[in-house]
């Protein structure tokens, strides 16, 4: 059973977690940011 509080997180795909959850999510911010100036 998954305790209460306790936040799960579901990759799809292959997915590099050595990186941590900070070093993952700078990387999907620097890709967004990427996309978006390209778009303009």
């Amino acid at each position: 059973m998954i305790p209460s509080g306790a936040r799960v997180w579901i990759a799809m795909g292959h997915t590099d977690m050595r990186k941590g959850m900070q070093g993952l999510a700078l990387l999907v911010q620097q890709g967004l940011n990427s996309a978006l100036t390209k778009s303009v």
